[in-house]
Order: C-alpha cells, then sequence, then structure tokens
C-alpha cells in the first residue's frame, strides 16, 4: 500500500483510527477559535449541547478574538464584543482585546498552535496555521460550538493537491505571488475539501511569516487545509515567539509514496509578481499585463500580509518618499505586536511622513467594515486575500490583489507598478529577534 499524506496522519492520530483520503472521522480538536461575529452564534449552540452543565472541553485551548468590528463601529458590534468578554470570564477561555490583533496572527504569534496539532476555527481563514505545520481549518460557528462543548468534530479525511516550486525565487517575488499564481492556475474552486500541500526548494527556504501566506489562502482555491511541512526554522521560529522548546513529530510529514490528487510543479527562476485582477482571486495575470492601472488607494495588512515584515517591506520603498498624489494608504497591522514593534523600530513614523494612515491591529478595512472602505468606483491595490464585488466597500468599487513588494512601488507611481521597477528586500526569521534586541 502507498504512504499517506501529511493530513491522512494527522487525522488517522486523532480519530485514533487508520484513515484515508475520503474517510469519515471523529477527531480530537486541539484547538478551538472564535472572534466577535462568530462567536456569539457559537456560544447559543454551546449551551445548547451542553445545557446546564455548560464546560468548555479545554478553556486553556480555546480563544476568543475582538477583531472584525474593532474597536467597535456601532452597537451591535459593542454588544458582541461585551459577549465575548461574558462568556470568556464565565468559562475560563483565552481572550484577546481590541487591538490585540487578528485571530489568525495572534493564535501563532502567542502560541497556542503548533506543528501536528488539529485547531478549528470560526472563521475561513483558519487555513493559515497550516504554515507552522497544523492542520487549520474554518468551520461554521454551530460545528464550533459543538467542538467548544465535545472537544470533537467530524471530519471528511481531505484529498491533497500538492503545488511544488523549486529553485530560487527571483527578485520581487514572494509567497504571495506564488499563491495567487497556484490559484490563478486551479481556479477558485480547484482545491475544494482538498489540503493545499506546498513543497519543494524554493518553499523550504521561504520564512515563516511568506508560509503562512501561503497556508492562510489555501481557502481561496477551496481548500480545507494547507500545509507546509514544519522544519528546524519553524522550531526555531516558535520558540523564539514564545520562549518554549517545540518538538516536531518527524512521522507527521507526507511519506515519498504518498497519493496526491494532483501535482503541480513550478521553476521558480519562471515566476514573475502576480496581480489578482477583481473580483475574483482566480484572474491572477502577471503585474506586466495591468501595469499602468491607476489606483485609488492601497491597503496594507490583513491575516494574509499584516506582518511586520510584511509593513517593513512597504516602509522600506517609501523611505523619505512620499505617496504618488492621487492616492490614499491605510495600514492595518496584523497584530498589536507588530503595531508596536512599528512604533519602536521607525517603521510608523516613515510610512506616516508618506502620507499614510495607520490604524489599530484588526480586520477592519478587509472585509468592508470600517478604517477605509471603498467608495462607488473606487479602484485599490490590496495585500488582502479577497477581492470579490464589495468585499471593502461599494459593490461598485473593484480590488486589486498582490504582494506588498507591489503595493509599495505602486504607492511611488498611482498607478499599479512592476516591484522589479525597485529595489526590494527580502526578509528571513531573524528580524523580529533583532527588533526585541
Amino acid at each position: 500500500m502507498t504512504g499517506k499524506t501529511f493530513s491522512e496522519k494527522l487525522l488517522s492520530a486523532k480519530a485514533g483510527e487508520d484513515v484515508r483520503a475520503g474517510a469519515y472521522v471523529e477527531a480530537a480538536v486541539d484547538v478551538a477559535m472564535a472572534h466577535d461575529i462568530t462567536g456569539p452564534l457559537a456560544f447559543e449552540t454551546f449551551y445548547e449541547v451542553t445545557g446546564e452543565d455548560a464546560t468548555l472541553f479545554a478553556p486553556d485551548r480555546t480563544v476568543l478574538t475582538i477583531d472584525h468590528h474593532a474597536p467597535a463601529d456601532g452597537v451591535e458590534a459593542a454588544n458582541n464584543h461585551n459577549a465575548l468578554r461574558r462568556f470568556a470570564a464565565e468559562h475560563g477561555a483565552h481572550q484577546f482585546e481590541v487591538g490585540d490583533g487578528i485571530c489568525h496572527a495572534v493564535l501563532v504569534e502567542e502560541g497556542f498552535v503548533g506543528p501536528g496539532d488539529l485547531v478549528v476555527g470560526a472563521d475561513s481563514h483558519s487555513t493559515t496555521y497550516g504554515g507552522i505545520g497544523a492542520f487549520g481549518t474554518g468551520v461554521g460557528s454551530s460545528d464550533l460550538g459543538t467542538a467548544l462543548a465535545t472537544g470533537e468534530l467530524w471530519f471528511r479525511v481531505p484529498e491533497t493537491i500538492r503545488f511544488e516550486v523549486n529553485g530560487d525565487l527571483p527578485d520581487g517575488v514572494y509567497a504571495k505571488d506564488l499563491v495567487l499564481k497556484f490559484i490563478g492556475d486551479v481556479g477558485f474552486a480547484g482545491c475544494t475539501y482538498e489540503t493545499a500541500e506546498y513543497a519543494g526548494s524554493a518553499i523550504e527556504s521561504l520564512p515563516i511569516h511568506e508560509r503562512l501566506v501561503l497556508a492562510n489562502m489555501a481557502i481561496e482555491m477551496g481548500g480545507k487545509a494547507g500545509y507546509v511541512e514544519p522544519d528546524d526554522r519553524t522550531a526555531e521560529y516558535l520558540e523564539r515567539q514564545t520562549g518554549r522548546a517545540v518538538d516536531i513529530d518527524p512521522s507527521l510529514r507526507s511519506d515519498d509514496d504518498a497519493t496526491y490528487d494532483e501535482v503541480h510543479t513550478y521553476r521558480a527562476a519562471d515566476l514573475a509578481p502576480q496581480v489578482s485582477k477583481p473580483s475574483n482571486p482566480e484572474n491572477a495575470v502577471d503585474v506586466t499585463e495591468v501595469e499602468g492601472t491607476e489606483i485609488d488607494q492601497l491597503f496594507v495588512g490583513t491575516c494574509t500580509n499584516g506582518r511586520y515584515e510584511d509593513i517593513k517591506l512597504v516602509a522600506d520603498v517609501l523611505e523619505g518618499e512620499e505617496l504618488a498624489p492621487n492616492v490614499r494608504m491605510v495600514v492595518v497591522p496584523a497584530s498589536g505586536s507588530v503595531y508596536r514593534h512599528m512604533l519602536k523600530t521607525g517603521v510608523f513614523e516613515t510610512l506616516t511622513d508618506a502620507g499614510a494612515v495607520i490604524q489599530s491591529a484588526g480586520c477592519g478595512p478587509c472585509a468592508g467594515y470600517h478604517q477605509g472602505v471603498l467608495g462607488d468606483g473606487d479602484v485599490c491595490l490590496a495585500t488582502a486575500n479577497r477581492n470579490f464585488a464589495g468585499r471593502e466597500g461599494s459593490m461598485d468599487s473593484h480590488v486589486y490583489l498582490a504582494s506588498p513588494a507591489t503595493v509599495g512601488a505602486s504607492a511611488l507611481y498611482g498607478e499599479i507598478t512592476d516591484p522589479r521597477r525597485i529595489e526590494t528586500k527580502r526578509y528571513d526569521d531573524t528580524i523580529l529577534a533583532e527588533v526585541e534586541a
């Protein structure tokens, strides 16, 4: 019999039985997460399941974040925030406040998830945790409420599509360009209920903040999960973040003879910076095809590209410069930690001197809630993960997706610009250690 994929191995371990893709299992959950939009509905299911004996399956592994309407943009949002606060206080769950950051950034930064964990979140971008070797997946609020009560959920073991990139990435090409290319090649539904596994020497060379980008956007091609095999770099990163040693189970990796549904291979040298045109991430093209498109707003942030390294890359481009006169820039860091790093290192000042507006950490503009929504006819170039019609505001606005490097270059010219026209940097995992020092 052929070997197994990571997803088959992990769900076998969590279910306590030997299973393959296509099987249905009841698996033990390691970590459960909800935020200020999905939490209140999840709590209703939790109480329906538990009745009078309302006890969390694992308070120390239950995380609640106030990040989507943060700060509250209305009374309904404020009431949802209070619902999370009350639930956390009553049941002992971990609860992160306004400004602490986006759920997917916080769970990784604070060490709640690790390699080999099964993580369920009431948010579609819970696939992010695969960037450090976990099986992360988004579930509905009702499913999350059930998991909070029982610590288990039913899963269909997913098939796996492998994306393999070998060689050295060219200048101007980052993880965001890779994943946009993958989504463009297989389509928005090309990986539906499958695991997107990213591999090859180019992927192995990526720092953790870029691996998280790949896993995060697995959902944009329908993926149930995204996965990058954890390695020494993963362990070192997590130890720096948390101060705790991290053990990686070498058996929880895809076997060399595992069966894949599809395998897509790429030569890194052949790849170019990508931009996804409105109004679907699958509309990915080489940046040269849309270069010169005039833009009104630039958005830097989200759970995809709102980490310190992403924002510093933009700041490096803008240092000593000003935004093109016809554009505005909204910057929203992914976490309070990133915000503080920006203040400490001068990145905050560089961006504001250039004309950018910096908001507190959260999700606001990405889903068109607040902090910089788009009006009729507005054209935005964003480091976000989705560009559906109306995603960031008006149904008549137009959102293009790109890497921080492309957004930074475009800020200088007021139009979509190939980042290869300027010098851009590539950061490894030691930059945050340098900031802390």
